[in-house]
């Protein structure tokens, strides 16, 4: 009230009206005191913007700008497509509500039908027990008669007893009476037909019997069926009716449930209601800012053209000098390279402005002998014409092809590379010679020791073998004896008494000899420091074994043995013993014993 003139008679109205109004600088201190205050202060800026707790009026006077106005339609755009959000949340709801209305609906329906088919099912189970109570009354009378009927049928089977046994007696007395005099056949027909009738009457009894008493045992089973089924149909009746009870809860809940929906339902409509004001007032404003956007945009496209114009015509034009500068600098290099004159002072003296100097003639051709004759006058320089004379001069140029410069240097360098190539071939040549030279002389050594070394082993493998197998006879023969180097060893045993062809005729121990006894003999002709033999005994007897040994003492003598054996006897001859033993914890352990 302080900022406002008024007469007096409008100030207590004007009081009323600006009641908790106050006046700020900016919106910013207007958001602060309008979010202090306690939401009856509503606060209004210096520009004319009025700020409350729920709502707020624009009064700047200052025309917008185009990026408030993009802001405002971005603000529109993002408050529409909030709504758009929040209408779509509204219409889920909704059919979340109405199919949960409908499941609702159908739950009450069901829980309908299956009271009305739980009351049906007690109707016809009070009727069946009604029926079945009737049943059982109706069999117990049964149940009472065949009980009286078999009593009586006992009393008669009784009497029927009592009066065969009866007749029995008098039949044994009068059997027994002396036979004075032949009794009445009449007498006598009426006792036989008695005692007939009362067999057959004590059978019919007990048949009757029997019968009643099957009857009443049929009645009492079906009496117990009746009771169980009475038990059972009573049981069903108690649980449809606690299923009744069950149902009708339903119902109430179904009932309760369904009154829930249908208040939230009017719930949601309001709100789709509500929503739907609200999305029709953002599409009107959306509307009117996309009018403006969509001016702001046509201008925003034809300035965009207009300046991708402007580009495109300036590209082109420092496309096209590039190329000019390009082919400029392509000419210059090539003046340089073919021609070797600097460009400046080709164009000073062959330029366009330079007349042309006639042309040589043509084969064939006679040029006039008159200097002042046009053919040998300069002529002025034409582009055209002088492009054809160019083209034929190339045609020329290309026909008489191309001219190496450089041949006699290249002549010089390849005429040094075959004279280099030429003594490299004549080096190659005397290492070959000389290469020959040393395989043959190898080969003589190879022959001559491979020579030398045969006929040592076999005349070792003669005595060895004769020692080994006595009365027997061995010997090596080569399967090529005129070509040492390529020749073949056969091994040729004969056992004493066996005229043995082929190894695989030997037994074992003959076998394994016959291999000691070549390995002996190599052994003897070319001796070695030491000899390592893997158990070359297995196979042998005492006999063959007792050689062997003799012959391992002899080869003591010079070289040093290690042999593998399992052979008592072969340990016994040895200098020392290596075993190997495995302790009980599964770690091998190596003893060592010296016998000498």
């Amino acid at each position: 009230m302080d900022l406002v003139r008024a007469p007096a008679d409008l100030a207590p109205a004007l009081r009323a009206l600006l009641d908790g109004m106050v006046v700020v600088d900016g919106l910013a201190e207007a958001e602060t005191v309008v979010g202090t205050g306690d939401g009856a202060v509503v606060a209004v800026t210096r520009d004319g913007d009025v700020l409350g707790p729920h709502y707020a009026h624009g009064g700047s006077a200052g025309a917008p700008s185009l990026l408030e106005v993009q802001a405002q339609v971005d603000e529109a755009a993002a408050e529409l497509a909030r709504l758009d959000a929040r209408c779509g949340e509204l219409a889920a709801a909704q059919q979340d509500a109405t199919r949960l209305r409908a499941e609702q609906a159908a739950l009450t329906e069901d829980l309908a039908e299956r009271r009305r088919r739980a009351d049906r099912e007690k109707s016809a189970v009070a009727q069946q027990l009604g029926r079945l109570a009737g049943q059982a009354r109706a069999a117990a009378g049964e149940a009472e008669r065949s009980t009286a009927a078999a009593a009586r049928a006992q009393e008669a089977l009784d009497k029927a007893v009592a009066d065969a046994e009866e007749l029995a007696e008098r039949l044994a007395v009068a059997e027994e009476a002396p036979a004075e005099e032949e009794p009445d056949t009449a007498v006598r027909d009426r006792l036989s037909a008695d005692g007939a009738n009362a067999r057959q009457t004590e059978m019919e009894a007990r048949l009757q019997l029997r019968t009643h008493e099957e009857r009443v045992k049929a009645l009492a089973g079906r009496a117990d069926g009746l009771d169980r089924a009475a038990s059972a149909e009573r049981e069903t009746r108690a649980r449809a009716e606690r299923r009744r009870a069950r149902l009708r809860h339903e119902a109430r809940v179904a009932a309760a449930v369904a009154a829930g929906a249908r208040q939230l339902l009017a719930h949601i409509e309001i709100s789709v209601e509500r929503a739907a004001a609200e999305r029709a007032d953002a599409e009107r404003a959306k509307a009117a800012r996309e009018t403006e956007l969509g001016a702001e945009r046509s201008r925003g496209r034809d300035l965009k053209a207009e300046l991708d114009k402007l580009t495109d015509s300036v590209h082109r034009g420092e496309v096209l000098g590039a190329e000019k500068r390009l082919r400029i600098e392509q000419l210059e290099t090539r003046a340089l390279e073919e021609l070797g004159v600097e460009p400046a002072a080709l164009i000073a003296e062959y330029g366009p402005e330079q007349p042309v100097p006639p042309s040589p003639p043509a084969e064939g051709e006679e040029l006039p002998e008159d200097p002042e004759h046009p053919r040998n006058r300069p002529r002025p320089f034409h582009r055209v014409e002088q492009e054809k004379r160019l083209r034929a001069a190339e045609r020329a140029y290309q026909q008489l092809g191309k001219v190496n410069p450089l041949a006699l240097e290249e002549f010089a360098a390849l005429e040094e590379r075959h004279q280099f190539l030429s003594e490299q071939l004549d080096d190659l040549r005397r290492t070959r010679a000389d290469l020959l030279q040393v395989v043959k002389e190898v080969d003589e050594r190879v022959e001559q020791v491979f020579t030398e070394a045969y006929h040592d082993t076999a005349r070792e493998f003669e005595g060895v073998f004769s020692r080994l197998f006595p009365g027997g006879e061995g010997r090596l023969i080569l399967t090529d004896p005129d070509h040492m180097l390529t020749t073949g060893v056969d091994v040729e045993a004969r056992p004493p008494g066996k005229k043995v062809k082929r190894l695989s005729l030997l037994s074992g121990g003959e076998r394994s000899l016959t291999a000691v006894a070549l390995l002996v003999s190599i052994f003897k002709a070319r001796p070695s420091p030491f000899y390592v033999m893997d158990e070359v005994e297995a196979a042998l007897d005492d006999t063959n074994l007792q050689r062997l040994i003799r012959i391992m003492q002899e080869l003591q003598e010079s070289s040093q043995l290690i042999v593998i054996t399992h052979q008592k006897r072969t340990m016994e001859v040895a200098d020392a013993l290596y075993g190997v033993s495995m302790q009980g914890d599964g770690v091998s352990k190596v003893i060592s014993q010296r016998l000498r």
